[in-house]
């Protein structure tokens, strides 16, 4: 057996086994139709492609296929919220007066998140304009900045955002990668749209207010109510498709609970801080709280897989009916 067969064979363990049995041959014989006559390795986006086959027919098998379409819904939800937020933020690196009261300043700009909500911001435009692939692309790119600002930020000693506003904005973009590939460009339209109203709100209520304001204080106040907001409109997208038999809005609502969590981290961790002995939001406490949220997110999302999966054997399950009994021993 040829050395990029055997290793196609390995990546379709992502597969059911009874899958495997019934169609390895035939998806293996495929990718190997189409790879190049010197290629060793699968490439990167057929390894992907495999292991997102392997996830639907996994869902599938435990009758969680809505669970998917649940998870492009989300990243809508999710990206419209991340680029709100970022014309928001990036409004507010401006507006805010850098340097009052003793804060730093990232030249005309409060802190470094500039170049963070710039990104974002830029992957918007590279939605609209772009196919999927690309404007993913842009969307990993504002992820790595949104991540790295922090190493950076501490290693040259510049000013950047908070925590409390950098790691739900990584969580909403870690969901918006999983935009659907294929969608109306007025629809694409609307993360874009939406960005000059929050920008404008920004101008409104941090027009002269500190940079230190920007950074922690009046990010405490609009990160829960832009959590409130996404939270009530995945409830009601999960009522209105649940009425229509469709189950996709409650998948959409249950992954989402990690990120609107995330966007209330501020009052949590102050409840929780003298709790744990803080005298306040520190580091610890923050990084505590956003890893015990994404623990009980993903705990929350695996037992409802683990209930529609029970469910679904119970209902695939032959019964016989009274018709079908032996009419001498019953059974």
């Amino acid at each position: 057996m040829r050395d990029l067969e055997r290793r196609y064979r390995q990546l379709l363990r992502a597969y059911p086994a009874d899958y495997r049995q019934a169609r390895g041959a035939e998806i293996v014989g495929t990718y190997l139709d189409l790879a190049g006559p010197d290629r060793r390795w699968p490439s990167i986006l057929d390894v992907a492609d495999v292991l997102a086959g392997g996830v639907r027919e996994r869902l599938r098998a435990a009758g969680a296929a809505d669970l998917i379409p649940g998870l492009h819904l989300a990243a809508v939800l999710s990206y419209i919220t991340a680029t709100a937020l970022a014309g928001f933020w990036a409004a507010a690196e401006v507006v805010t007066t850098a340097g009052k009261w003793g804060s730093p300043a990232f030249g005309p700009f409060a802190t470094t998140g500039i170049v963070v909500w710039a990104c974002w911001l830029l992957a918007a435009v590279v939605h609209v304009l772009a196919p999927s692939a690309w404007a993913r692309i842009a969307i990993g790119l504002a992820l790595l900045l949104t991540a790295i600002v922090v190493p950076v930020a501490a290693l040259f000693n510049l000013p950047r955002p908070y925590l409390l506003v950098l790691l739900p904005q990584a969580a909403l973009g870690v969901l918006a990668l999983a935009i659907p590939a294929h969608t109306a460009r007025r629809n694409r339209l609307i993360p874009l749209a939406i960005a000059p109203g929050a920008a404008l709100i920004a101008v409104g209520v941090l027009s002269g207010k500190s940079a230190w304001f920007y950074r922690f204080s009046y990010g405490a106040a609009i990160l829960p109510e832009a959590g409130a907001v996404l939270l009530l409109t995945a409830m009601l997208a999960a009522a209105v498709l649940s009425l229509r038999g469709d189950a996709r809005g409650l998948w959409a609502l249950l992954v989402l609970l990690t990120p609107v969590g995330l966007l209330a981290l501020y009052p949590l961790t102050e409840n929780i801080a003298p709790v744990v002995g803080a005298g306040y939001a520190d580091f610890r406490v923050i990084t505590g709280t956003a890893a015990g949220l994404l623990i009980l997110g993903g705990m929350t999302l695996a037992a409802a897989l683990a209930i529609r999966a029970r469910s679904s054997a119970t209902a695939d399950t032959p019964t016989n009916s009274v018709h079908d009994r032996c009419p001498t021993c019953g059974k």
